[in-house]
Parts: C-alpha cells; structure tokens; sequence
C-alpha cells in the first residue's frame, strides 16, 4: 500500500523542563493557548494522508494518554489501522531492570512486531515534542523522486539546541556528514523528523538489535552515512523543539508575532485540537488584553499584556499579568502583580502578591501551587 505511516516517539528523554513535566511528559506539553505539543505532529501526519499512527510511549505517559483518547480528534479513531498506542509493557533495558530506551532504535525494538503491521511502503518518524507544520506530503513526494533512503528535515533557523543533530549536505542535497555534541554548530539543526522505507526500517532495527545498538543518530546515520542515501530537507518556517524552559518560554512568546503564527497555523494544513469544553472568553469593564493569546473561557478583569492565556484563567479585577504564560484554570487574584511567569495548570496567585522573572530566566509556578 503506498502511503504514509507515522510513528510519533513521545518516551521520556532527558531535558531541561524542570517543573513542567513532573507529572506529564514533553509531548504533552501545553502550547500556544489550547495545544499540546503532539497536536502538531498528528495534525502534520493526518494532514499528509496518514489514517495510522504508532506511538511510543515510556514513562509519564498517563496524562498524554489521557489527552489522545481514541484519537477521534484528529481522525484516527478507525475500525483498521488508526491510532496506536504502543507503551512498553515488555520492554526490560540491558543490565536488567527497567529504565529510559537508551535510543530511537532501543524503542522501535521494543516495538518490533508493530512494525510487521504498518500496511503503508513508507514511514515518517518524529519526536513528539516538535511544534512545526510541515508540508509532509511534499517531503515525501521528493523523498520518492530523489530515490532517498533516508530524508532528514531540517531547520535553518538560529536556534541552537543542546545535545542536537546537525546535517551537512553537499550542493545537491545530500548528506555527507552528520554531527553532535558540537560546542560551535554548524550544517543544518535536524529537527528530528525522518522519511524512510518501511522496509529499510526493518532491517536497520533487526541490524541494530542483532549487535546491539541503540542509537538512530549515532548507529544509522552517522555510522551509514557513506553507505545510505540520507537527503536533506530544509524547513524555512517556525519550529521549536521543546527541550528547556527557556526554550519553552522563548518559543512560546514568538507566538505574539502575527507573522509566526500565520506560519505556524497556515490554513491549508490546520492544527487539530482536543476540545476545551469552555465556554467564550470574558473581558470585563476594567480588563484589557494587550497582543496577548487567550484561551476559551478565560475571565479577564484585570490587565494581560503579552501573554498567553489557556483556558479557564482568571484575572482578576486589579491584577496584572505581563510577558507570562499561564496554564489551564490558574487564578490571579486582585492587584497581584506577574511579570515574566510560567504558571502551571491549576495554580493560584494570591491577591496583593507581586512575582516577577525575567526574560532570560523565566520563574516557573509548578502544577497547583498557591503563592
């Protein structure tokens, strides 16, 4: 059958996200007002075509479950195929005991009889931390046409993340070296998406499983290099990794540029959603909303100057709320002053209390805190 599978790879990885993932893992990360960050991925695959899609799962996983359901949000509750999650029930690290997959290639392992069941020729896997909207099918269009073995999309923003991939290709695309753990970056940021064969999938899991590696970076890209065909594809758009708070803050706070989000939210590839159940938003007489982002039924009486709202937050008469990002059903009481926050869902600001971050350290407010 051909066509497009997606594997999304959501288990817990090592970051830098401190608080916020306490009690949820990376991929279902809040964003943008009424996102998780795994809404993209699936709504980058779907609007590709894919009707199945895998999902790999280790660790906090039960909130993210719980936000997926049957998938009927993004058109994958189907009788064949559809969405699947794929938690790692038997899977037993080396060394005995259970612990984090060491590698992409360590969790597909895990996950191998799945894959004897992926009906379609070719696979797209990404990270379900990536917050982009990807014209899917005309990567894998050119994938086909450049008889790739392995495309690779990559940013050419100037972001750089820690402990990231990067991708030198030469004048027609092709990949010749692949890097990390560089100091000083260079080549194109890889952001964790690739299209391979379903049937060159298989065998590079059998391979790696048979000798042991565990790693899709280091044993398959960088090892076969010279051997596979790996292509590149440079993504011009928005794209955010959500790997540390800063990250998460700094991403977040682009939204408020009209231009990123008529990138993020082009209308030809919609983003699918979870519906919020919340009624409209309310700003009172006293309220003002300066180029903020509010969810559905927020209560605004007081001032919300560049930020971003999730649903059910209220601000009350006499507070301010600058520069911050506030999570489902946190409450700012009367003449409480936040500037530069992350608030968590759930959390309580006291009246009268002043909070104040910083841009490049923002202060992060955990999962039902009252302060």
């Amino acid at each position: 059958m051909n066509g497009l599978h997606g594997i999304l790879f959501c288990y817990e990885k090592r970051n830098d996200l401190k608080d916020l993932v306490e009690t949820r893992s990376a991929s279902s990360m809040p964003f943008g007002g009424r996102y998780r960050a795994i809404d993209f991925g699936l709504s980058n695959l779907v609007n590709a075509g894919a009707t199945d899609v895998g999902i790999v799962l280790h660790g906090r996983y039960q909130s993210l479950i719980d936000h997926l359901g049957s998938g009927k949000n993004w058109d994958l509750s189907r009788k064949r195929g559809g969405l699947k999650l794929l938690p790692p029930f038997a899977y037993e690290r080396q060394g005995g005991g259970t612990g984090e997959f060491r590698g992409k290639m360590e969790a597909l392992a895990g996950v191998r009889s799945y894959l004897d069941t992926i009906r379609q020729d070719y696979v797209a896997m990404m990270d379900g931390d990536l917050v982009v909207n990807l014209p899917l099918s005309e990567i894998l269009e050119g994938h086909i046409h450049s008889d790739a073995d392995i495309t690779a999309v990559c940013g050419n923003d100037s972001f750089a993340v820690d402990n990231g991939t990067y991708f030198e290709p030469d004048s027609e695309g092709r990949v010749r070296e692949v890097l990390y753990h560089m100091h000083t970056p260079r080549g194109y940021r890889g952001l964790e998406v690739y299209i391979v064969s379903t049937q060159l999938l298989k065998d590079l899991v059998d391979e790696c499983i048979s000798r042991d590696q565990y790693s899709w970076r280091h044993d398959v890209l960088q090892a076969r290099v010279k051997e596979l065909n790996i292509r590149s594809y440079i993504w011009t758009g928005f794209a955010a990794q959500i790997r540390s708070v800063q990250e998460y803050y700094d991403r977040s706070m682009q939204l408020l540029d009209p231009a990123i989000r008529a990138d993020l939210f082009a209308p030809e590839r919609p983003i699918r959603a979870k519906n919020a159940d919340k009624s409209s938003s309310y700003v009172g007489p006293a309220g003002r909303c300066v180029n903020s982002l509010v969810g559905d039924g927020c209560n605004v009486e007081g001032l919300v100057e560049n930020s971003i709202l999730f649903p059910g937050v209220a601000v009350q008469e006499g507070a301010r709320v600058r520069n911050c990002v506030l999570f489902r059903d946190t409450v700012i009481r009367r003449n409480a002053d936040l500037a530069y926050i992350i608030a968590d869902k759930r959390v309580e600001v006291l009246a009268d209390r002043t909070l104040i971050g910083h841009s490049s350290y923002p202060l992060v407010l955990g999962k039902g805190a009252c302060v």
